[in-house]
């Protein structure tokens, strides 16, 4: 019980830091960790599982797919291909970001202006989708999800929603 709150108290203070906004300071093991969990991370599996699970838990964000086909249930999320295409394409995104630790913000700054200016994506799903894909990590990791490691991963998801989110400021 206290490791869950006290990573949704870590998650709350990331959120309302200052910091977030500019930099945010990396140890060593939290580097090492972020880098060891995504290269355990299959773009195109996990990418596609994070994103069915996204789409069938918050069914309100299947308005951004409506040319993906159907949606209707988590087999059918699970077995369309453009769903699984463009669940490793958005993990291709984060893997790049998670290669990129000291410049978030810098990496993900085009990305931001389209998905703010052109697609019109509401900034809130991107913290839904970093939700799931924890479950998804921790789901593949098992007792290699440790706490430390979950720590490491939800301050990372911290900064990129963030980075994400800059272009709708």
């Amino acid at each position: 019980m206290f490791q869950i709150f006290y990573f949704s108290y870590l998650k709350r203070e990331l959120l309302l830091s200052p910091l977030t906004s500019t930099m945010v300071h990396w140890t060593a093991e939290e580097k090492a960790a972020i880098c060891k969990v995504f290269q355990k991370v299959d773009l195109q599996h996990d990418g596609g599982d994070a994103l069915a699970r996204l789409l069938f838990v918050y069914p309100w964000t299947q308005r951004y797919f409506s040319s993906f086909g159907n949606l209707s249930n988590m087999t059918a999320l699970s077995g369309n291909s453009k769903v699984q295409a463009h669940g490793k394409k958005v993990l291709g995104a984060i893997n790049n970001a998670a290669h990129h630790l000291d410049s978030i913000k810098a990496t993900l700054r085009d990305l931001s202006d389209i998905h703010a200016n052109k697609l019109h994506i509401d900034p809130e799903n991107f913290r839904r989708f970093a939700e799931v894909f924890v479950i998804v990590l921790a789901t593949k990791l098992g007792s290699a999800f440790t706490p430390s490691v979950q720590g490491a991963i939800e301050k990372f998801f911290v900064v990129l929603v963030d980075g994400l989110s800059q272009g709708y400021h």
